[in-house]
This record gives structure tokens, sequence and C-alpha cells, in this order.
């Protein structure tokens, strides 16, 4: 959906989540602060009856939104919220490339299933601007374009698949398993496949939690279009994310300050040759983020940093961060219900099953899974075989007369 601009602040927390929004739905956008414009500000008065309320989101057909919740932008961009009815052979929970793929062969073998994902389909993929390392790809590949394929793939098949629909709980009960969703919707499986991935980690240094989304990021397609002509951006972490991210922001800034806190890079061997090739670069390898500093303006001013080494703190003045420090996986909900790890990973057998029988897990959300886009594809493939295997047991076991 062409043409939406979104009017706000970038102090605002509402702002910031209805910008991510739109960014995980890989939908474009014009951002226009309205303290820095004070026309702007007067035409977000004219929209809301004489008030500044923000953000203030005006789409394509003139109509507009204030401070919409995250459901009220899902059903104005016609995303999907609630399926057509409640009983599924399989409801998968992630829709992402692991989902996604379960999906598709569940469908070539006759299980009808379920996906329904929290964010946007495609999942960290899908914003992600160049995959390097998907097989078939020689030159690469922009992750909403790979995200697109599986996600067109799924639907020639009729899978069914929800999006920016969050699960509360999982209610297994010996027959089978109940999910219930954020809206409060229930959908019931003969099996379930956890498939909802990690998220972002954050450093959890002062003044990060205040600025994020004004001046901190975790997702350079997201938000780096918007320092085009920067003098500075800067990357903290240099794992394969933290390098990838940077390569692709350095388009938009002269310079590209990459913050790792171990001695060396941990990105692949290639990457790290792009990126000292790159005389944009600029790395800082046994250093850490001590605090990031807001500005006269609101947003992130200045950025302090330690040598591990030598102990020298410099302070460093990007136009933005961006952080790529790791993963967290995305199982909340599950505290209680399956078998965790201590890092909260879904601990599984080698057939994809947890401690809960007919409750299956496969990808990044797996303890011990590689955190690989080729793997958890893999993964999500397998993972449906085993779960096609369990279906086909139950079914016999159910088909068996009781003993007399």
């Amino acid at each position: 959906m062409a043409g939406i601009t979104v009017y706000g602040a970038d102090w605002c927390p509402d702002c910031r989540r209805a910008k991510r929004f739109l960014g995980e739905h890989r939908v474009a956008y014009e951002w226009i602060d309205v303290d820095a414009d004070p026309e702007a500000k007067a035409i977000v008065e004219g929209y809301n009856g004489g008030a500044t309320v923000i953000p203030t989101i005006v789409f394509p057909d003139g109509s507009h939104v204030a401070e919409p919740t995250n459901e009220t932008l899902a059903d104005k961009l016609g995303l999907r919220l609630r399926a057509g009815r409640e009983v599924f052979d399989l409801v998968i929970l992630g829709g992402g490339p692991t989902g996604l793929a379960a999906a598709l062969y569940a469908a070539r073998e006759g299980i009808d299933a379920l996906v329904i994902e929290r964010s946007a389909l495609g999942g960290q993929a899908g914003v992600t601007e160049h995959i390097e390392n998907y097989p078939g790809f020689p030159d690469g590949v922009r992750g909403a374009d790979l995200a697109q394929l599986m996600i067109d793939h799924a639907a020639r098949y009729g899978v069914e698949m929800l999006s920016a629909v969050g699960v509360q709980e999982l209610r297994p009960d010996g027959s089978g398993v109940t999910v219930v969703t954020t809206q409060g919707d229930r959908y019931r499986g003969r099996a379930v496949l956890i498939a909802t991935g990690s998220s972002y980690r954050r450093l959890g240094v002062p003044g990060e939690e205040a600025l994020i989304g004004a001046g901190i990021h975790f997702c350079a397609t997201c938000d780096g279009p918007f320092y085009r002509g920067a003098d500075e951006l800067l990357v903290v972490g240099g794992g394969n994310s933290g390098v990838e991210e940077g390569l692709f922001l350095s388009q938009f800034a002269d310079r590209i300050r990459l913050i790792e806190f171990m001695p060396q890079l941990k990105a692949s061997a290639h990457l790290q040759d792009r990126a000292r090739g790159n005389p944009k670069f600029e790395i800082h390898a046994n250093t850490e983020v001590l605090e990031f500093r807001r500005g006269p303006d609101g947003k992130l001013g200045s950025v302090l940093a330690r040598d591990r080494s030598t102990g020298e703190v410099s302070t460093f003045s990007p136009a933005g961060a961006f952080v790529f420090v790791g993963l967290d996986p995305n199982t909340a909900f599950l505290q209680g219900v399956v078998d965790l790890d201590r890092w909260g990973f879904v601990v599984s057998d080698d057939a994809f099953g947890t401690s809960v029988p007919g409750v299956f897990a496969a990808g990044d959300v797996r303890a011990g899974s590689t955190k690989q886009l080729g793997a958890a594809t893999g993964e999500g493939i397998a993972a449906l075989l085993s779960i096609r295997r369990y279906l086909d047991e139950e079914r016999t076991r159910s088909a068996v007369p009781a003993a007399m």
C-alpha cells in the first residue's frame, strides 16, 4: 500500500510502535516529525478536531487513524486476523521460513494446517536486506523477496495464514492442543509446531531503552533509509548480522563505526573481508558500549564506549545506532508448558518433539539450532515429517477398538 504518511515524533512510544509494525510488514511510508514541521502539526490538528494526536496515519484513500492499535493497523492494511474455522490437524506458531516451510509440506501431505504469526509473515528473513548464503541464489537475494516467495508458495497450496496475531497460551490436554491468541480466539490442533523464532537482544546499558526509535534501532532495513546522507552511523555487534547490516547501512552514511565486544569479529571470513575492504568502515574490536546519551533535540546525541584492553573511554556522535548482539527466544508464553533450557530455548528430541506429546519445535526457537536461515527452513520440513508420523500413529491408535 503506497502513499501512507505517518505524522509523529521521535519521543512518542506509540509512534515508534506504529513505525515498527509498518516496517515489519514491509509497508512503505513517509515519516513526518511534527516537532520539526509546524505545518505538519497543523495538518494533524485538522484531522483530529484541533487536537495534536500522534501518531496520526493517513492512507492513500484519504482516511486516517489516530493512536491506532496494531490490530487497527492490521485491519487497515487488509491483514487477516481470524481464521475461517477453529479446528485443524496442525497449528503452526510462527510464520517465518521454518513455519512456512512446514506449512507448505503439510499441505502437500494432506495435513490441514493453520499458521499464526505475531508479526509479519516471513519473519526476520523478511526484514533482512540481502541474504547471500541461501542455496539457489548465487547472487544473493533480498530478504523481502525470499520471504514473499515462501508466502506465495504456501498460499498456492491453500495454507491458511494469519499475521499480526500473537499467541497468549498453549493448553495441551492429551487429545490435542488449544492455542489461545492475544485477541482471545481459540484454535485447536491435533498437533502444534512451535516455530516462533527469536528477537533481537538489547545491550541493557543506560539510555538505551529511552532512545529506542529515537536514534537506537534493531532493524537496518526498517530504519536505515531515514539516515540517508548521515555523516556516521554506529553498529554494535561484529557477528554475521552486525556486519551484514553495517554493509547495508553503508549506502546511507559516510562512515560506519562498528563496535564488537570480543577481541575479534565473529562474522564469517567473507563478511569480515568485505567490511575491512570497505573504506567507510571503522572497526573497534574489544570495545564495550557504556552509555547512550540524549542530545538537545531529544534524540541520540552521543555514545560512550570503552576500549577493554586500554580502559580508554571514547565519545562518538553517530546520527543513529543499530544494535545486533544476539537473539532471545520468543517463548514467554511457553513457561511451565514445555521444557526450556536455561536461556529459554525449547528443548526437543531428535524428532523435534518436546516434553509434551503432540507439541514440536523447530528453527531458531529450538535449543541447539544453528540460527541459520537454510537450516531453519530444513528444520521446518524435517519437523513436519515427524509430525506426519505422529498424526498417522494417533489415527491408528484411535482406530483400534478398546479391549473388551
